[in-house]
């Protein structure tokens, strides 16, 4: 049906622009005379096909309008939504409480959108006057109405109301701290409304001399750099935070956060919804920590985190740090994404608002029936994800990730709900890598750090990246490794110092700047233990000929691997190594240019072997249960390593039975 592809279009159109629509909100819908398609709760308007519709019968609609219904609120809102199930003809999906005002606009296409623009407006002091100034004293305007059948009551008299008075049906319905309602035959028409709203808008606030910031506000959105005092705070906050399963914290700073973070008059200007869906996502209230120091700023949160849970009987999602920036607190990282782009969207509003006479919070009685009204709490409960796995919400960096072995690990642990953090100096196949990972993720996300693990800075400014992006690191994998196989007579100097200093040197300076993080997070969580795993070899148990460059760097990992677990233990860090057996598979072994096989094979290391193959069949024979170690195997081995907790400083063989501890 062209109509519904129609619909499908203009959805998809606002909904991938942050303009429009964040966090998947917003409706949509198209009617005919016997039905209406309107937009499912929890659908996202960016990605919305026909399954994102309810269908809904129109004339079982139509009597919900003359329909008494208790007087009781959540006795109505019950009695409301079974009305709306009853009329809904595509069981399983729960259409938008804002069904019935689509019914009610006499458009064949409506499209209800929360433009920050147009709630720069609408959630100001002078919404009403500055409205009818640039729209022209016709122009419909809705003050703040509870949502659900209250509000679809008042809009639909106030049309009924404007009907008799114009004699025609109003295109653009205007509502306080909510949005606005745009209504057409066509989607092109509802296209050029809305470009003619935001042209009008844009003018008035570039016209503006109230804000003292630079504009647009695509510029003040551009990242800045974030504070390195970052990981000496974040991880405390989210351990303090974890007590009932890991959260996950991200940070977000540019101009316009900075304007609100670092001035106490500015946050008050922030310090309460504007808007219904800020509810549903950030809850109603937040922490602001202005203190300069450190240690004062995770002594407040100590006192501010539990007063303000047993307050307001859920944990802080909003935190603002002076001098950091905005700070999400999440159930997982995609909801840590949601609650950035709608609280930033909220600084927006207040700053967008002094144009039109300042900012206009909701009251706390209307921030009261949001904050407890079952609709929103379902939408919550959708918008909330979930990633259930052995590694389920825990923040792990794998050293050397961009492809190979480490690649497979940092995969699998993906796959059971952990952030990964791809650390590695090959920027294009890791970039790649991490576009890939993302699209087998749930709520769970992976990222990219170019990263030199022989070089300290580069370390400071992976853990940085990761505590900025995930708030902790419960696991570091060090993974990365370099080979150069040779003799005594063949291997140069050069070449050993270099093997030495990516397989020895770098899990020094890995586990030196990691720790001091960890350190952080034990520290404010009791039960908790940390990770530090290496990816050893067999090669680390026993000498292997013409190889002893390598071979001595893994013995040496194993030492350092007991005793960094001898010095970390007191602070709950466990670390132990891991020595897997060969993967065949993998570019270290089969990369037909500088492959261990070829190497090996030129190198004289397997006697007799002509043949690459004559190498493959040599090592296969050296192992009992004839099978090479894959990074599903080590995969295992890591989740083992980082679920007990009665164990550290070992080393423990993934070899097939090849290398067995005595």
């Amino acid at each position: 049906m062209k109509e519904l592809d129609d619909l499908i279009t203009i959805s998809q159109f606002y909904g991938r622009d942050s303009r429009f629509v964040i966090a998947g909100g917003g409706n949509t819908s198209y009617k005919n005379e016997e039905k209406i398609w309107v937009k499912a709760s929890g659908s996202s308007l960016a990605t919305i096909t026909e399954d994102g519709f309810a269908v809904l019968d129109r004339s079982k609609l139509n009597l919900m309008s003359d329909k008494i219904y208790s007087s009781n609120a959540a006795e109505r809102e019950e009695e409301v939504k079974n009305d709306l199930a009853a009329a809904t003809l595509s069981k399983g999906k729960r259409p938008s409480v804002e069904t019935s005002m689509h019914n009610v606009i006499d458009f064949a296409f409506v499209v209800h959108l929360h433009p920050t623009t147009v709630n720069g407006l609408m959630c100001a002091v002078n919404a009403e006057s500055d409205l009818k100034k640039l729209f022209g004293a016709k122009a419909l305007y809705i003050e703040y109405t509870d949502p659900g059948y209250v509000l679809f009551k008042k809009v639909e008299d106030a049309i009924k109301a404007f009907r008799a008075e114009d004699g025609a049906e109003p295109a653009v319905i205007w509502l306080q701290n909510h949005g606005i309602f745009v209504g057409a035959n066509s989607i092109e028409e509802i296209k050029v409304l809305y470009t003619k709203i935001l042209d009008t808008l844009d003018k008035a606030v570039a016209n503006s001399e109230k804000l003292t910031l630079s504009h647009p506000l695509t510029k003040l959105a551009e990242p800045r750099a974030t504070c390195s005092c970052t990981e000496q705070i974040l991880p405390g906050i989210r351990m303090m935070l974890s007590k009932d399963g890991l959260k996950t914290l991200k940070v977000r700073k540019n101009e316009l956060i900075k304007y609100f973070c670092d001035s106490e008059e500015n946050q008050a200007k922030i310090a309460k919804p504007f808007t219904p869906d800020a509810i549903v996502y950030c809850k109603s209230n937040y922490i602001f920590l202005n203190d300069e120091e450190p240690e004062a700023v995770l002594a407040e949160a100590a006192k501010q985190i539990p007063a303000f849970t047993t307050k307001f009987g859920y944990q802080p999602k909003i935190f603002l740090i002076k001098g950091i920036g905005l700070v999400a607190a999440g159930a997982n990282a995609a909801q840590c994404d949601i609650l950035l782009d709608v609280f930033e969207d909220a600084m927006k509003i207040a700053y967008l608002s002094e144009s039109f006479g300042g900012p206009h919070p909701m009251t706390q009685t209307q921030i009261d029936f949001i904050d407890n009204w079952e609709v929103e709490n379902y939408r919550r409960s959708v918008a909330a994800g979930a990633s259930k796995g052995r590694a389920e919400n825990k923040t792990i960096i794998v050293t050397g990730a961009a492809q190979g072995f480490g690649e497979g690990i940092a995969r699998c642990l993906l796959l059971e709900g952990a952030n990964i953090v791809v650390a590695d100096m090959n920027e294009t196949v890791g970039v790649a890598t991490v576009e890939h990972f993302n699209t087998l993720t749930k709520s769970n996300r992976a990222i990219f750090v170019k990263t030199n693990v022989s070089e300290i800075p580069s370390i400071e400014n992976l853990v940085h990246e990761t505590i900025c992006n995930f708030g902790a690191i419960d696991a570091f994998i060090s993974n990365a490794g370099v080979l150069r196989a040779g003799g005594l007579d063949d291997m140069t100097p050069e070449n050993f110092d270099f093997v030495t200093k990516i397989n020895y040197n770098a899990y020094f300076y890995c586990t030196k700047v990691v720790s001091k993080v960890m350190k952080l997070q034990t520290k404010f969580a009791p039960q908790y233990y940390a990770d530090i795993i290496q990816i050893n070899s067999k090669s680390g148990l026993r000498g292997s000929k013409a190889n002893f460059a390598y071979a001595g760097g893994k013995f040496g990992g194993v030492g350092l691997t007991q005793s960094f677990a001898l010095e970390l233990a007191p602070f709950r860090i466990k670390v132990n190594s891991i020595c897997p057996g060969n993967f065949y598979e993998g570019p270290l072994w089969s990369d037909p240019d500088n492959g261990l096989f070829v190497q090996y094979l030129n190198a004289g290391k397997v006697p007799g072997a002509k043949t690459i193959d004559d190498v493959k069949a040599f090592y296969l024979a050296q192992v009992p249960l004839q099978k090479g170690c894959s990074p599903e195997d080590v995969t295992k081995g890591a989740l083992y390593l980082m679920e007990q907790c009665g164990e550290t400083g070992q080393a423990l063989p993934i070899t097939g039975g090849q290398v067995m501890l005595s």
